[in-house]
């Protein structure tokens, strides 16, 4: 089977809702269902999460960096983190667990892209979350999630390569014309994304902005340009050029984008640093 042949197969599973996951992201999407019900208190979140030492020791670990800890004070718990990060955030943690699991089994090869896509998607998420509360004003925690999970459907595709041996060949090409759309909405539906939060990202896979940013989707495109880790998987139509993204600016208030970036910077180190653990 080519890899045209392995894009189409996997997409029309997707279509179907048969999505093939390993077992242990099967039980992070069983978390994830749990923190999403509204009935979710912060204290069953913590022994939610508490039950899992990575997820655990992740969740200390963000509610410590700069992006989350404005008052220097340091925490233990993991009860303490969760009250300060309070359960949304803690929904963008298990997602950026099931992004990672998705990339954790893969052979050599495949492992080093599955690297540099989750490091793009982490710078990803740190600026989105900086530019939403500095710049364009949409919630910061929801920028933060949207930025976690934007690449998610080329993780899933990542982890599906060794039942289609074709699909480990230059799949970039191919990535958008074959599956994208499709496999990406199957997978974030899987993960119980918001439909507001996947309207956004598939605003940001077709490449549709503004400038100065007004909404998520713009929030996302921005983010996607100034990461300095490009996503391996495709330049999207129209994606700015890594030189042409270190010009942008303009006028934020009585600021500019380039100062609150430079404001922002080790706060942004900070959150990616966490999500890289």
């Amino acid at each position: 089977m080519d890899r045209i042949d392995a894009f189409n197969t996997i997409a029309a599973q997707a279509g179907r809702g048969e999505l093939a996951f390993p077992a242990s992201v099967e039980a992070s999407i069983k978390l994830q269902q749990a923190l999403v019900d509204p009935d979710c208190h912060v204290d069953i979140a913590a022994r939610l999460i508490g039950a899992d030492p990575l997820l655990a020791a992740r969740t200390v670990a963000i509610a410590n960096s700069v992006a989350f800890n404005r008052s220097g004070t340091p925490i233990s718990s993991v009860r303490a983190a969760v009250h300060r990060l309070g359960v949304r955030t803690l929904q963008s943690l298990v997602a950026a667990l099931i992004v990672r699991q998705l990339g954790s089994t893969l052979e050599a090869g495949l492992q080093a892209k599955a690297e540099r896509l989750w490091s793009h998607t982490a710078h990803v998420a740190a600026l989105a979350q900086v530019i939403a509360r500095r710049v364009t004003h949409v919630d910061p925690d929801t920028a933060l999630f949207a930025g976690i999970v934007h690449e998610v459907g080329a993780f899933y595709l990542l982890s599906r390569a060794a039942d289609f041996p074709g699909l480990a060949e230059d799949m970039a090409d191919d990535w958008i014309a074959h599956g994208e759309t499709v496999i990406g909405r199957r997978v974030l539906g899987a993960l119980m994304v918001p439909e507001h939060v996947v309207r956004a990202v598939e605003a940001m896979w077709a490449g549709m902005r503004a400038l100065p940013p007004e909404t998520l989707g713009d929030t996302l495109l921005l983010a996607d340009d100034l990461a300095p880790v490009p996503s391996p998987m495709h330049a999207r139509p129209g994606a700015t050029t890594p030189q042409a993204a270190r010009t942008i600016d303009f006028a934020v208030g009585d600021g500019t984008l380039q100062a609150i970036l430079d404001e922002s910077r080790i706060e942004v180190q900070s959150l990616h640093a966490v999500l890289m653990l």
